[in-house]
């Protein structure tokens, strides 16, 4: 427990969390307006939203399906930062693995 302690008050745990929370926090957020802008949308612009883009497919259908490619571009991101962050994780583990 005390180790934990001594982990968690170090300057570069501290700046592990403050990194990750720099990716997660505005990812989270973007994502979230996001999904929530189409509900949105199809209630308050429901004409915009029926709009026809190709054959019967309209804006709103279009706009569910880009759902998932922000949601894979996102989780694409966090891999990348996730790597970044596995680095400064690993310094921790290895000052504390040392005699």
């Amino acid at each position: 427990m005390e180790q934990w302690k001594e982990i968690a008050a170090s300057s570069d745990f501290k700046r592990l969390v403050r990194e990750k929370l720099r990716v997660v926090i505005p990812a989270t957020l973007f994502f979230i307006i996001y999904y929530f802008a189409l509900p949105v949308l199809v209630g308050y612009a429901p004409r915009l939203m029926q709009r026809r883009v190709i054959g019967n497919v309209n804006l709103a259908y279009l706009f569910a399906l880009s759902q998932f490619f922000v949601a894979w571009g996102i989780a694409g991101l966090y891999l990348r930062a996730a790597a970044r962050l596995d680095v400064l994780a690993k310094k921790i583990t290895d000052r504390q693995a040392k005699p």
